[in-house]
């Protein structure tokens, strides 16, 4: 059955691979982004459709009067050079926005759910992670505008559930790759390509030998769908793919995909960065009746085919300048 499905960060990468999905699915899609970390041109291919609408607004402010069943918060920046330009911004995404939302949802008697981050579980003492875990965060941190923004985010969706009885589902999304994200993301893979595909130096953290789990993003969006699609499903779920790589295990395989030239530096690593990082899925498994399908170098080529289109065009615009 159609619904009226609210996306907030709705431009940004998740966010834009979730409301073509949804759109495909029938749904109707109202999608906030203030733009802040994403580009208009990311959903300029959804404004044409008559179910999708776009409201270039902040969530710790939004105020429109709009009927919904179902709320999906995404907004919020992301990466660590994103969330890190301006963390007192970030942290007001996290608590003020989840709180808007949160009031929006009970206002209208709608399903909210919270994509919280493997961020709250910091250096994790456990591995591989799992949702009972409380996690191992430098609350004074760097990191910690996020890793803290998102943990109190959690805190008030269980407070509005208890008290209010507010429809709420929390998952903890682990690393995740694939289209719409953006050529200066920060991230280790959308980096990783795009050093490569020009040829220039991957820089590695570190001895590079810390790990992740990285999943591709449409195995994401079906655990997504099928949380909000769970009867009495609260969470935490962890969301994710299991299989672990090291991060210099990743960029030789990028280098290799990509038929680079480029060579790997090493750099400091930064401050509080995981040295593992890796979800456990047994209740994830259980409870959605999902296992993530995307092999990692399938994920990585279609990731780096996206990437090439993408470098395409912005040379095209840059020589179109020159002219």
């Amino acid at each position: 059955m159609s619904k009226k499905v609210l996306v907030t960060g709705g431009a940004g990468f998740i966010g834009t691979n979730l409301c073509g999905r949804l759109l495909s699915q029938g749904h109707r899609v109202i999608c906030i982004d203030n733009l802040y970390t994403s580009k208009l041109q990311n959903i300029k291919h959804l404004l044409s459709n008559a179910y999708f609408t776009f409201f270039k607004e902040d969530i710790t402010t939004f105020e429109k009067d709009i009927v919904i069943d179902q709320i999906y918060n995404l907004a919020c920046p992301a990466s660590p050079k994103q969330y890190q330009k301006d963390p007192i911004f970030t942290m007001k995404t996290n608590i003020y926005g989840i709180q808007n939302m949160l009031a929006l949802a009970r206002k209208t008697n709608a399903r909210i759910l919270q994509a919280s981050t493997s961020e709250i579980y910091g250096n994790p003492l456990v591995h591989p992670q799992i949702e009972e875990y409380w996690g191992n965060v430098n609350c004074i941190g760097i990191r910690s505008c996020y890793d803290e923004g998102k943990r109190a985010a959690e805190t008030l969706c269980m407070d509005y559930h208890r008290r209010y009885h507010t429809d709420i589902r929390i998952v903890r999304i682990f690393n995740t790759y694939g289209p719409h994200m953006g050529l200066d993301d920060g991230r280790v893979v959308s980096n990783f390509i795009v050093k490569a595909l020009n040829n220039e130096p991957l820089e590695v953290y570190g001895d590079g030998t810390q790990t992740r789990s990285f999943c591709y993003v449409d195995d994401l969006l079906d655990s997504l769908i099928k949380m909000m699609a769970q009867g009495a499903s609260v969470g935490p779920l962890n969301l994710g793919n299991d299989d672990e790589y090291t991060i210099l295990e990743i960029a030789q395989k990028i280098i290799s995909l990509t038929k680079s030239k480029s060579k790997i530096i090493y750099k400091p690593l930064p401050e509080n960065d995981p040295a593992r990082r890796k979800p456990n899925l047994n209740r994830t498994k259980e409870i959605l009746a999902w296992n993530p399908q995307i092999q990692l170098e399938d994920g990585l080529i279609k990731t780096i085919d996206y990437f090439k289109k993408q470098l395409l065009l912005l040379n095209n615009v840059v020589m179109e300048e020159r002219l």
